[in-house]
């Protein structure tokens, strides 16, 4: 009787930590479930509801490129990683009568490191020279806005992960939409990004972080043609390969010259706060200065910069 208790009991936490753990790391590619924008990061990635981030868009939610009021628009994000890795992000968008293009590139280094191989007949290894690693994610999207209120936004994805002479790669799919609701000045989007069909690595198949991602954003005081205004911003997020987890994030400005920005993620393993500055000096042409500063916990510090440019 007892052993059959206990068998119960076994099978019973084995279920359950399956249940809880089953999709913790069990996708690849995971280097896009990392923010590559300042502005985005320093607001704990809740932007897929904001209708002015331009080109930037293409990174979040590809319906925002439909709201941009520039003709063209590039930015330029750089940011030091953990353990000498660096991570470079572009993005450009072009607004057409038929609609706006947006492009972008996000590429991971993650640098040269020693390559050794086995002595033979001892068991020993020496260094026989270096391998290099690497992940790359290009994008191409198309935005249109349907009504003054309301746009929608595909994009098309070609990632590639590579480590010495192996590599994998994948074409992925995002897709969101991001409404206006004219009440007060809430905003709401919903997004659904890295949607694809498993990849293969030398002979092991994986899967895609595929993330639903529902926004909103809202004006809590001011509007976004105020002098002075407070926007805060939330994000539910289900993963493929997590549990669900809420971001919060929240954006003041004055004269639209200068930003302060914070975020919080809850239910992430290290992840936790992040703060952030922009400037929009105002010039001719617009050009507008982002920083970022995000908490990994143990793992530590992630500064991120980010430069726009555009053209009215």
């Amino acid at each position: 009787m007892k052993t059959n208790i206990i068998l119960i009991l076994l099978t019973f936490c084995s279920a359950f930590a399956q249940e809880n753990f089953k999709k913790t790391g069990t996708s690849g590619f995971v280097f896009l479930e990392i923010p590559v924008t300042a502005r985005t990061a320093a607001l704990s990635e809740t932007s897929i509801s904001f209708d002015d981030l331009n080109s930037e868009a293409i990174f979040s939610n590809p319906a925002g490129l439909g709201f941009s009021d520039q003709d063209h628009s590039l930015s330029l994000s750089y940011s030091p990683w953990f353990a000498d890795i660096k991570n470079y992000a572009t993005s450009y968008s072009l607004n057409t009568s038929i609609g706006t293009l947006g492009f972008g590139a996000v590429m991971f280094d993650y640098g040269a490191m020693p390559k050794t191989s086995k002595v033979s007949g001892q068991r020993i290894y020496e260094i026989s020279g270096d391998f290099s690693a690497n992940a790359l994610a290009l994008s191409m999207g198309y935005s249109k806005m349907l009504t003054d209120h309301f746009s929608f936004g595909v994009a098309l994805k070609y990632v590639s992960e590579k480590i010495d002479i192996y590599s994998a790669s994948n074409v992925l799919f995002d897709g969101g939409i991001l409404y206006n609701t004219g009440l007060s000045s809430l905003r709401i989007a919903a997004v659904i990004q890295n949607f694809g069909v498993d990849a293969k690595y030398r002979n092991d198949n994986f899967k895609m972080p595929a993330w639903l991602r529902l926004g909103a954003a809202a004006e809590i005081i001011g509007s976004q043609t105020s002098e002075y205004r407070l926007t805060t911003s939330l994000e539910v997020v289900h993963a493929s390969d997590s549990d669900e987890r809420l971001n919060i994030g929240t954006e003041a400005a004055w004269s639209n010259t200068f930003f302060l920005r914070g975020g919080y993620k809850f239910f992430y393993d290290e992840d936790s706060y992040s703060v952030g500055v922009g400037i929009n000096p105002q010039l001719s042409v617009p050009v507008v200065l982002d920083f970022a500063f995000s908490d990994y916990g143990r793992l530590g510090n992630i500064l991120r910069f980010t430069l726009q440019l555009g053209m009215l």
